[in-house]
């Protein structure tokens, strides 16, 4: 373990603990998102500042959790291609395992044009497509993207650990990820992210937070980052990346990890849009 990673870890756990019945009331399943990027050294600076002023989740004695999420898309890759495109309203529809618990949810994200982001779920016993569907995974995701299990793939799953704080007036959550891994089951292609931090601010409207002086302190600025669109044009080189690869130099910068977009592959199923 890296001192940096020991210096994270140890201001985790000053932090008092939050349960989740305690966090039942701030779901924000609809809700304004968010998003900075920065890299685990501003991580550890992050939660010594927020000492005194928020909570940290804690499940069974643990605070990060271990994640791990499968995207799946139609075989022209339309929600890739309308987030690349800017277009609102758009979806994503992806199972999520919480290792640590071992449940699982169906979920479709749905962005509106008016940039509020809106979260469905159900619950399914496993990421097994029979066992989705079985649970009514078809009938879910087609009342709210219009499609079915029969006309969408599963093309990139990603892993990574999480933290989870709230604030002490209960307003907001902020979501904290890293390690973050991806495997395109289309090209076989993984990818690392570094040092590599995602952090989400999540609330509803724009209320009060703390936690935005704190990160304009050190220099965090909003920088958008889907997981899914990412890790799609890390490890999919027949994919349109146009949009992505300024904000890929962008990243490398804040990490210091190279992002790069991934090479063509000539001898793999092309099913996305290019043009």
């Amino acid at each position: 373990m890296s001192e940096t990673d020991k210096q994270i870890l140890h201001w985790l756990e000053q932090l008092p603990p939050i349960s989740l019945d305690e966090m039942s009331g701030i779901k924000l399943m609809n809700r304004t998102d968010t998003k900075f990027v920065t890299n685990k050294e501003h991580l550890a600076e992050l939660l010594e500042l927020v000492q005194g002023q928020y909570y940290a989740q804690q499940i069974d004695g643990l605070r990060v959790a271990n994640y791990r999420t499968v995207y799946w898309d139609t075989p022209r890759h339309r929600f890739y291609i309308d987030h690349h495109n800017g277009l609102q309203p758009r979806q994503k529809i992806r199972v999520r395992t919480y290792l640590d618990s071992d449940m699982t949810f169906l979920e479709v994200k749905i962005k509106n044009n008016h940039g509020r982001t809106k979260k469905k779920r159900i619950t399914v016993p496993s990421q097994d497509k029979a066992d989705v569907v079985a649970a009514g995974g078809s009938d879910f995701a087609q009342s709210l993207t219009g499609e079915t299990f029969d006309s969408i793939l599963p093309t990139v799953q990603n892993q990574f650990q999480r933290i989870t704080l709230v604030n002490y007036g209960k307003t907001e959550r902020l979501t904290i990820d890293f390690n973050v891994a991806f495997h395109n089951f289309e090209t076989g292609i993984d990818a690392q992210t570094g040092n590599l931090v995602i952090i989400e601010l999540k609330r509803d409207g724009n209320v009060f937070s703390p936690i935005l002086k704190m990160l304009r302190q050190l220099r965090i600025k909003p920088h958008g980052f889907s997981k899914y669109c990412i890790g799609s044009a890390m490890t999919n080189g027949n994919l349109k990346t146009n949009t992505f690869k300024f904000k890929m130099t962008t990243i490398s910068k804040l990490t210091g990890y190279p992002f790069r977009v991934a090479s063509r592959i000539s001898n793999v199923d092309n099913r996305a849009v290019t043009k």
